[in-house]
This record gives structure tokens, sequence and C-alpha cells, in this order.
């Protein structure tokens, strides 16, 4: 069975629960809403998909003209695994001044927000293929998430963390609990949109009109 809780293994809501457990999991579309809700309603600026390979071409229809960008990091075992982003924003957060500091020192040269991604794509194979390799931590910073728990995750070594929910939070507990309940709704409000028979490209539609506020 497909895991629908949060990374932090508390359970969405009973009500939304039993009418994700009553729909088709493995969707394209359910797992656009179990994985990056919180992106589809403006909450985060990008995520990780991971999906069958053979809903790849699914995938881009649905988000073709959404607002949301895909990039395409790897396949494995029949999976592939994407970033999917609002490219704007993402690349203004990766312009950040201590981002870059991160990325400099995870071996990036060239800034450009292509090469960003080519070359975290080329970090994030590696590790896949080699389990001796170090994990990507530069990942956190694709991911959106706040610079402080960033660098927090790489200095402690992924240890120390205050806090555990869709990251490892090193600093301001009560903020990230706050963005981690807003995350759960944003999934929990995508979910009974779908189970209303509303299609994935009119709830895209509807958020790109009308965006939650960025939390990351």
């Amino acid at each position: 069975m497909l895991d629908i809780t949060n990374t932090k293994g508390a359970k969405m809501c009973q009500e939304v629960f039993q009418i994700a457990m009553s729909m088709d999991l493995k969707s394209v579309e359910m797992q656009l809403a179990l994985q990056c809700a919180p992106l589809i309603t403006g909450a985060r600026i990008s995520n990780m998909l991971m999906i069958d390979s053979t809903d790849e071409s699914a995938m881009r229809v649905i988000l073709r003209a959404s607002g949301i960008s895909h990039f395409r990091l790897a396949a494995r075992n029949e999976k592939t695994a994407f970033l999917l982003f609002r490219r704007s924003l993402l690349e203004a957060y990766l312009n950040n001044s201590e981002a870059l500091d991160i990325l400099k020192k995870a071996g990036y040269e060239d800034f450009s927000f292509g090469k960003i991604l080519l070359r975290f794509k080329k970090h994030y194979e590696a590790y896949l293929n080699d389990e001796h390799k170090q994990f990507p931590h530069e990942m956190g910073l694709l991911l959106g998430y706040p610079i402080e728990d960033v660098r927090g995750f790489i200095e402690h070594n992924g240890c120390g963390c205050l806090y555990s929910g869709y990251w490892k939070v090193y600093r301001n507990v009560p903020l990230k609990k706050k963005m981690f309940e807003d995350f759960e709704k944003a999934k929990e409000s995508v979910i009974q949109l779908l189970a209303e028979d509303i299609d994935m490209r009119l709830i895209l539609e509807i958020y790109k009109e009308e965006p939650q506020q960025i939390a990351v």
C-alpha cells in the first residue's frame, strides 16, 4: 500500500484519509496530490515527484500551462524522479548569497539556473548508482527548504535536529510546525477536490489564479 502520511508519520484527518483510500492511489493525479499539493496550492516553491515511468507523458500533459515546471532527475526500477517547481521563485531563492555559498561548497561552479539543475542531476544520479557516494545535501536548496535548516543539516550531518517533519528543523520550530500543518491542509484540500471529480488540470488552474502565500 502506498504511504499517504506526511514524512513525520502523522496521518491526515480521518475523513480525508477515508476518501483517499477509496481512490486510485497510483494514478498520476493522486500522486501529484499526495506528493506535491503544497506546490500546487502555492504554499511551496518546489517538490519532488516520484511516479511510474509509464506515467511520465500523462504528467507532462497535466502540468502543461500550469505555471509549474518539471525537470527529470533520474529513472530507476521503473520509477522516475522529477523536480517540480515554480521557476521564477526557485531561481530567485537559489540566487540568495547564502544558498550560493552552500552550492559553492558542494562543488558548483556555474550558477545559472539550468547549470545548477544539471549539476544536481549528476550528483543525484551518482548517489543513486553508488551507495558509497555522499548524499547530495544541496537537495534541500532545490526543494526550497529554509536555508537555516539546510545549513544545519549539513553542519550536523543530519543529526541533532530540534524537530522532524517534511524536513529536519534546526531553528524556529514553531514556525516550521505551522508550515508543516499548512502543507498537510494543502494535501487534504487537493484530495477533496479530486474526490469531487474536479480534473487536476482545473485544480492547477484554480490555484494558478489564486495561489496561497508561499511559505518556502
